[in-house]
């Protein structure tokens, strides 16, 4: 996705026109990210082949010109004539993702992101700005060390960080790589890395595998991992106590807010429309994982939440005076019947995709269109990003 956008970012880049470049579908994030930053921008066009986000992004932004073609389709004096000062970039993660084939500069869904880089050190004026974002794996990637290297060449200075939305006090794990980098006609470089880490810095006990980390530029393979999966003793729900003890490190985090801050109101919420079915519970409910109004963490909503339930996206306990522990424990013991309505007293539900939006830092201006589905809405969600994470990378990178 391209937008181009007027702004007055800074002193000392004062400017008629700045853009945003996002190489993947679900651009929905760009006009939100302006406004939680401060950095006033209008955005003079937005480009994406997404039926879905066009339609999302037409809804909220009736007044951006937006273009239906790749990144691909637009040609070296097309990018030359819109004379943008910011890139923003979110190539497809699927290339990256450990779960996936990884098949990272070799995959066809990176083509517009090379292009990209093809592109940039031949624009009759390079952008000042550039923010990328991908999945964790990109900081190993070969299409990650291109970047850098092309960077480099154009001169510009910039600091790599692992980000998660945790670190500003939003209950939501979704770990992402960011690079920003910034070229100066005053010969300024970037902030260092231990002034873009202080943005993010916060006071409390919390998920080591959750605090933001720079990643050091001589070995990006260095990177703070994700803890090791420990193998120990089955409590419940197939949790060991290494699970067991990083749900409550995280509950127990008083930086972090709870979930309910971010629900909305129960009676504006038909629950039977988002209640999990019978069906879904019995062959699912060992795999869940399930929170509570007042826990402080949710896993990472993905774009196939709703539709699938393993690995997508948290979801939500309803009766808080059901103890979980009483309905999971020798639940393999009973009849599905019984099974059953031990699971139902849960009351376990879908986060609505208004929460999720919450979660992901949307102000509340934000709204999709009445006929876009419900899954639909799950998958551009789930495409996007945390808004307030890069809106203050963003103000980072400006400053």
């Amino acid at each position: 996705m391209f937008c181009s956008c007027t702004s007055n970012v800074s002193s000392t880049y004062r400017t008629d026109n700045s853009a945003a470049v996002k190489l993947h579908s679900s651009h929905i994030y760009i006009m939100c990210v302006s406004a939680e930053s401060g950095i006033p921008a209008q955005v003079v066009a937005a480009i994406d082949i997404n039926t879905t986000a066009n339609q999302v992004y037409r809804h909220n932004f009736p007044d951006t010109p937006l273009w239906n073609k790749t990144i691909e389709g637009i040609s070296l004096d097309d990018f030359n004539k819109l004379s943008f000062d910011m890139i923003l970039m979110s190539p497809p993660c699927q290339p990256f993702t450990r779960m996936g084939r990884q098949g990272d500069v070799q995959d066809p869904r990176t083509k517009s992101f090379l292009y990209i880089l093809d592109l940039l050190p031949r624009l009759s004026r390079l952008p000042p700005f550039i923010l990328l974002e991908n999945v964790k794996g990109f900081e190993t990637s070969s299409a990650r060390d291109l970047m850098v290297q092309t960077l480099k060449d154009c001169g510009y200075t910039f600091e790599e960080i692992m980000v998660s939305p945790t670190s500003v006090g939003i209950p939501n794990s979704r770990l992402r790589y960011y690079l920003l980098a910034k070229i100066s006609p005053e010969n300024v470089g970037i902030q260092t890395s231990s002034e873009v880490l202080g943005a993010f810095s916060r006071h409390g006990e919390s998920d080591s595998s959750e605090q933001p980390s720079v990643m050091a530029p001589t070995n990006p393979g260095t990177c703070q991992p994700e803890e090791e999966i420990q193998r120990g003793h089955i409590l419940y729900k197939l949790e060991t106590t290494t699970d067991a003890q990083r749900k409550e490190n995280q509950n127990n985090d008083l930086s972090v807010r709870q979930i309910q801050d971010y629900l909305e109101p129960q009676s504006e919420i038909n629950m039977e429309l988002y209640l999990l079915p019978p069906k879904t519970l019995l062959r699912y409910a060992l795999l869940m994982d399930i929170v509570q109004p007042t826990c402080r963490r949710s896993t990472c909503f993905t774009k196939g939440y709703g539709r699938y339930v393993e690995g997508t996206g948290s979801v939500l306990q309803c009766s808080e005076e059901t103890e979980m522990q009483s309905v999971f424990r020798g639940l393999d013991q009973h009849s599905e019947e019984d099974k059953l309505q031990r699971l139902l007293k849960l009351k376990l539900r879908y986060f609505t995709p208004r929460e999720v939006a919450n979660l992901m830092g949307f102000p509340q201006s934000f709204s999709f269109p009445a006929q876009v589905p419900t899954k639909q809405q799950y998958k551009v969600l789930g495409n996007s990003l945390n808004v307030v994470v890069v809106a203050k990378l963003l103000r980072q990178l400006v400053s």
